[in-house]
């Protein structure tokens, strides 16, 4: 893969934020015995060996819920044969059990792939038990079950990713239209941790394009609405402190990325939609040089955000126009309720929202749940009922 190295770059303590990186060619080959930058030396050339290597060691997890089979296959062939897969499901057991189809199509697919895919329901009890005796009850509602909700899947995906022992974990939506998208964001990502080999490298990709039907053409849309008040929030943020305008942030909702396990086990959650904005937020908190460093964070270990824009156009589920404005106000509501957001900002997001909602007078954005970083939960603890848990083969959770 040949990318351009990073223009531009935004510090603030021990954070690094990439500018948006352009992909000059998907496939550039494999070892050649050349250098790795183009006589140029504006263009970074990763072969294809190097790509294999970082996926050896990649989790891919695939959030499910209702999703059609023929679009879960698809994502499934899309993701390059070393990752490991792992699917967490969180569809009906019941009146008909969803999950159990799920895994029998992933199960045939296995069969003619060979492929390493873990299935796991998110309801399942086993592994609820797990994390509730390894201290981290937050995750579990009134029922001892992992709540649900996407970034709650997301969790149990990284735990489980630790527990295979992977060094990387990304993350690809289950309602992707395109499997050669789906391929091209795990070769991204791991061309990222190549560029960026730190234990603390967040990859994060922009879109080349959001295809639309608009008068019977097509129309290739740059940016989703929720995406546009989301960078210009946190670029808004970062120019607060840094004193300087800024546009570097292109991925305040990019639900496909990858990072370090290391970083995802130390790094908060945020529920709902505001799972991918908070990233960048809890980032800056406990990086950020700005607030009191929380327990268990090293405030002087480099984290990297690396942003790479996509070739392939991305296409998925429309779900309406009520779904995109309650991604906008989960995402604002993150940066609304940090204790890095000034009051200037504050009353812009509220007066935003205000126009937006057709309010009267501006009011305040309620905060969304956030979950504490993994590191409060005893990780040894974790893994061997986790080992447990597999051992017993519940019929919710099976490799297969």
């Amino acid at each position: 893969m040949k990318i351009e190295i990073p223009r531009d770059c935004e510090r603030l303590g021990a954070v690094q934020i990439y500018g948006l990186q352009k992909v000059y060619e998907l496939d550039s080959g494999g070892y050649s015995g050349q250098h790795e930058t183009s006589h140029t030396d504006v263009i970074r050339s990763i072969p294809s060996e190097a790509l294999y290597e970082r996926q050896k060691n990649m989790a891919i997890v695939v959030p499910v819920k209702n999703e059609r089979l023929k679009l879960i296959e698809g994502v499934l062939v899309g993701i390059p044969h070393p990752c490991q897969i792992i699917v967490v499901s969180n569809s009906p057991r019941g009146p008909v059990d969803r999950f159990h189809i799920e895994k029998e199509a992933i199960t045939n697919f296995c069969k003619f792939t060979n492929k390493k895919v873990l299935v796991v329901h998110q309801k399942d009890a086993a592994i609820a038990k797990a994390i509730e005796l390894a201290g981290y009850g937050e995750l579990l509602g009134d029922d001892g079950l992992v709540r649900s909700g996407k970034a709650e899947g997301m969790i149990m995906g990284t735990l489980l990713a630790r527990w295979l022992d992977n060094k990387y974990i990304g993350f690809v939506d289950s309602d992707n239209y395109f499997p050669g998208a789906v391929h091209e964001y795990v070769q991204e990502y791991a061309a990222g941790f190549e560029m960026f080999d730190t234990d603390s490298t967040f990859v994060r990709i922009s879109w080349n394009s959001k295809p639309k039907v608009m008068e019977n053409a097509l129309f290739f849309a740059k940016w989703g609405r929720s995406s546009v008040h989301s960078n210009r929030t946190l670029n808004l943020l970062l120019s607060h402190f840094s004193g300087y305008e800024t546009e570097v942030v292109k991925t305040g909702n990019a639900g496909e990325h990858a990072l370090t396990v290391d970083l995802a086990l130390n790094i908060e959650y945020a529920a709902g939609y505001a799972v991918e904005t908070h990233h960048y937020v809890n980032i800056l908190e406990s990086w950020g040089g700005i607030m009191e460093p929380k327990e268990g964070v090293n405030p002087r270990e480099k984290v990297t955000i690396c942003q790479l824009e996509s070739r392939n156009p991305h296409l998925h589920e429309s779900k309406g126009e009520e779904h995109v404005e309650d991604m906008i106000d989960a995402s604002l509501s993150v940066i609304y309720n940090s204790p890095l957001c000034p009051e200037l900002l504050k009353r812009e997001i509220a007066e935003e929202r205000a126009m937006r909602m057709k309010l009267d007078q501006p009011e305040g954005v309620a905060p969304v749940k956030v979950y504490s970083n993994l590191s409060n939960l005893n990780l040894d603890t974790f893994l061997e009922h986790c080992e447990a848990a597999f051992d017993s083969e519940t019929e919710a959770l099976s490799l297969v």
